[in-house]
């Protein structure tokens, strides 16, 4: 049902992918998660991430660290890759920080980079992938616990609209920003979604928490 033409991958016409495709809810699952503004923005037209709440209340921490606890692999467009895992690189050398855990679980989780331009990882314990639309069909047909994305937009914007995104963990920050980045604008058809909850936070962020209906 989906279309297999996505703007960072190769396009694929074969029937057996697309059958594939299809049975990915029998696969380990591919959990988005993301901040995002109420109108729709996951940072500003130049990546400006100054909007995002960060002054988490413990609730919110708590929901976030457990919800990571299932995942065993996360994956990364080249161009966020850096600025993660330099990030929280500096929050592992502070253990008093609020955040170390959290970070300990980011650094230590395996990691795979998709890539049209590096043939070799510079960062530890991450690997390099082509960023052919197979590979991550073939990742999701290993056996292991939950994959988990977190950008950046372009990365984001293939995946969801090659339909390879199970679960949507939509972080609403209480914010507007009238122009920026988006992850929805490269879907050509539209997709459904199953509300599995919504969850507001003391800090103002409300998460909400969709799966991809496969028909």
């Amino acid at each position: 049902m989906y279309h297999l033409i996505v703007s960072t991958f190769a396009i694929f016409d074969n029937v057996a992918l697309i059958s594939t495709i299809k049975k990915l809810k029998t696969l380990r699952k591919l959990k988005l998660q993301v901040q995002i503004s109420v109108d729709g923005y996951i940072a500003r037209p130049n990546g400006e991430m100054d909007w995002v709440v960060w002054n988490w209340d413990d609730k919110f921490k708590k929901y976030v660290f457990e919800s990571t606890e299932p995942v065993d692999t996360i994956i990364l467009g080249r161009k966020m890759t850096e600025g993660f895992v330099s990030y929280w690189s500096e929050i592992m050398t502070k253990p008093d920080d609020p955040f170390y855990k959290f970070a300990k679980k980011m650094i230590e989780t395996p990691k795979v980079v998709f890539t049209k331009t590096l043939k070799k990882s510079q960062w530890t314990n991450t690997a390099i992938a082509t960023g052919d639309l197979d590979e991550i069909i073939k990742l999701k047909s290993e056996k292991g616990r939950d994959i988990i994305v977190y950008g950046g937009a372009s990365f984001d914007s293939s995946l969801i609209k090659a339909g390879l995104i199970d679960e949507f963990h939509l972080f609403i920050n209480p914010a507007a920003l009238g122009n920026g980045m988006t992850i929805f604008k490269d879907i050509n058809e539209i997709q459904k979604f199953t509300m599995i909850k919504s969850t507001p936070f003391d800090c103002g962020i409300v998460e909400l928490h969709y799966e991809l209906n496969r028909t």
